[in-house]
């Protein structure tokens, strides 16, 4: 009974904050709260030994990555979605001055979008990547360079038009 009023504060304290992560990471406010939802019910299972560890977001926000990842596995196809989410259940709408970055990070390929979301939004490094993607320390320094000339030339490209007209 007590595991479960925790798990409960836990769900209450941190739901938003692991939202926000699932939007990062799928860049689409639905597949976010599928990825949050499959998640929790996954920590829930194992609340009572992840709760010893004393860190369940770590543990939830890894559950969230691989189940990303299983899925555009299984897909391998890219969804994008131009619209943003509602405001009232998603607060992640980026400001003006962001909207370009966070345009050109959602035309990314899913593999190179999840290791950047990674490394510069959790802040992992390329070893914690690897781990959690399961894939290769090389990879993760492909998809990261990859990405980052493709946001650098999408981000110029558009400057460049938008100072043009």
């Amino acid at each position: 009974m007590e595991d479960d009023s925790r798990f409960a504060e836990f769900v209450a304290e941190r739901a938003d904050a692991l939202l926000r992560y699932g939007y990062v990471l799928s860049g689409n406010a639905h597949d976010a709260a599928d990825l949050t939802q499959e998640a929790l019910i996954r920590l829930h299972r194992a609340w009572a030994r992840v709760r010893r560890k004393d860190d369940p977001e770590s543990y939830t926000r890894m559950i969230m990555a691989r189940l990303h990842i299983s899925a555009w596995r299984r897909r391998r196809r890219e969804r994008l979605v131009r619209d943003l989410p509602e405001t009232s259940h998603l607060d992640t709408r980026p400001s003006d001055g962001e909207q370009g970055l966070w345009q050109a990070l959602a035309e990314l390929p899913r593999r190179q979008r999840t290791v950047l979301v990674l490394r510069y939004y959790e802040q992992l490094t390329d070893s914690e990547i690897a781990s959690v993607l399961r894939i290769s320390h090389g990879t993760v320094r492909s998809h990261a360079s990859l990405g980052l000339s493709r946001l650098r030339s999408t981000i110029a490209h558009r400057t460049f038009t938008q100072r043009s007209v």
